[in-house]
C-alpha cells in the first residue's frame, strides 16, 4: 500500500507528502529518537508525537515511508521545511498512538 492510499483509507491529514507513491512495509511506534534510529525499518509508518527537526532527521536516517503524528500534533516550521527538502512524508491524526495503531492493524491485516 502506498502512503497516499494509506492516508486516504485511514482518513489522515496530509501535512507534507512529497513521495505519495512510497510503499509501506510495516509500522513502528516510538517517541525516543535514539531508540527509533536503531529499530525502525525501511518503509515503516513511524507513529509518534515528536514533531521537531530532529524527528525528520531520524525519519531520513531510518528511511521510513512516513511519519504519522498523533493527537493532532503538527510539525514546527523548521521540521516542515526539512521534510520538504529531504522528501519525508508527514501525516497527522487526532487519534492517540494506540487508537491509530488499532486502525492500521485492521487496514493492513
Amino acid at each position: 500500500m502506498t502512503v497516499q492510499q494509506f492516508s486516504t483509507r485511514l482518513g489522515l491529514d496530509v501535512i507534507c507528502i512529497p513521495e505519495p507513491e512510497r510503499e509501506i512495509g510495516g509500522v513502528y511506534i516510538g517517541d525516543l529518537l535514539s531508540w527509533v534510529m536503531g529499530r525502525a525499518e525501511e518503509g515503516d509508518v513511524w507513529i509518534t508525537i515528536m514533531s521537531n527537526i530532529n524527528t525528520v532527521a531520524v525519519a531520513a536516517l531510518a528511511d521510513v515511508a512516513t511519519i504519522l503524528l498523533t493527537e493532532n500534533v503538527k510539525p514546527d516550521e523548521d521540521a516542515l521545511a526539512a521534510a520538504k527538502t529531504k522528501g519525508i512524508n508527514i501525516l497527522s491524526t487526532p487519534l492517540s498512538s494506540y487508537e491509530v495503531a488499532v486502525k492500521i492493524h485492521e487496514v493492513l491485516s
